[in-house]
């Protein structure tokens, strides 16, 4: 067997399956009744890339966030953005050091593994393009000297869809920095009722234990290297591409390297539903997520969640293959 490569790749892969399975368990014990965004956060988590969470306050955004570090024994860091926010608070400032007379780097909150970067669309559009950079690069500058984030690294990003006065609306070419774009939304009404009443399970973030760490992390972003991809299922998401610059409710469709982005995040869906391989199903279960953030309207096509409706029609519109 040691004679075929792609037999010890799948044996590799087949190995870090369980452990998918069981981080999901693990968040879910905090962040109940709403697998399917549970799913999407480790797929973009595993994809390598970050997550915008759109929905009002009270939904359970920090919470989410909590738990995937916590299940994950990762460092957390949680930045509030108000108006007055500057780029050095986030990433870090040079300060002078008594002792030698000489400027030493202390680093800002955005140096951790997990960060949480609350209500982003209330600062400037400065300190905005400081984390997006952040986010893209991998490492912040700071008087003219590169310094890198720790890895793996994931921005959990929020805004309040409801309350746009004294916001600054994120432009589309800083929203392509997400790999997705997610609703919170409300739990079951039976999982809701059980949170009203007991006051204790406001807590349960804190019963959440770690299941893998860093390294572990990172074999699994290594991993959905190795989830196959048919020329079939290649074509189908190429069709899924075309069918948007197609549109003419669009202003343009989506990009090549949107497609690099729904190319590994559906690699990353099949391995978080426990598969080696990606199925059409895959692709259309991360579609909207992934791509309607990045598609714009012609005039007169309404509101962003129109956007979502006319990226969730096209994908129905696209022959699934067999």
């Amino acid at each position: 067997m040691s004679g075929h490569p792609e037999v010890t790749e799948r044996a590799d892969l087949s190995a870090l399956l369980p452990r998918v399975e069981k981080l999901l368990s693990e968040v879910e014990r905090a962040f109940r009744g709403r697998r399917e965004t549970v799913e999407l956060a480790l797929v973009t988590l595993f994809a390598g890339g970050h997550v915008l969470l759109e929905d009002l306050p009270g939904t359970g955004k920090t919470t989410l966030a909590t738990a995937l570090a916590r299940a994950l024994d990762l460092s957390f860091r949680r930045i509030q953005f108000t108006s007055d926010l500057l780029p050095s608070d986030i990433t870090g400032v040079s300060v002078l050091d008594g002792s030698t007379g000489e400027f030493a780097f202390k680093p800002g909150p955005l140096f951790a593994h997990v960060v949480l970067a609350d209500e982003i669309n209330r600062s400037t559009p400065r300190t905005q393009s400081s984390l997006l950079e952040a986010m893209n690069e991998g490492h912040v500058t700071v008087d003219h000297r590169s310094w890198p984030l720790p890895r793996p690294f994931l921005v959990i990003a929020t805004q309040n869809p409801a309350e746009l006065h004294g916001t600054y609306p994120l432009p589309e070419s800083q929203l392509d920095r997400f790999l997705m774009r997610l609703d919170i939304g409300h739990p079951p009404a039976e999982v809701e009722m059980a949170v009203i009443r007991d006051f204790a399970f406001r807590h349960a973030v804190e019963g959440v234990a770690p299941v893998l760490d860093g390294p572990g992390l990172l074999d699994l972003q290594r991993g959905i290297d190795k989830v196959h991809v048919s020329e079939r299922v290649l074509a189908y998401l190429h069709a899924l591409l075309q069918a948007t610059r197609d549109s003419e409710r669009l202003a343009y469709g989506l990009s090549t390297r949107a497609g690099i982005h729904l190319y590994r995040a559906a690699k990353a869906m099949a391995l978080v539903r426990g598969r080696e391989y990606v199925l059409p199903d895959d692709l259309r279960a991360i579609f909207v997520p992934v791509c309607a953030h990045r598609l714009v309207p012609r005039a007169g096509s309404g509101r962003e969640r129109d956007v979502r409706w006319i990226a969730g029609e096209l994908a129905g519109s696209v022959p699934v293959p067999v």
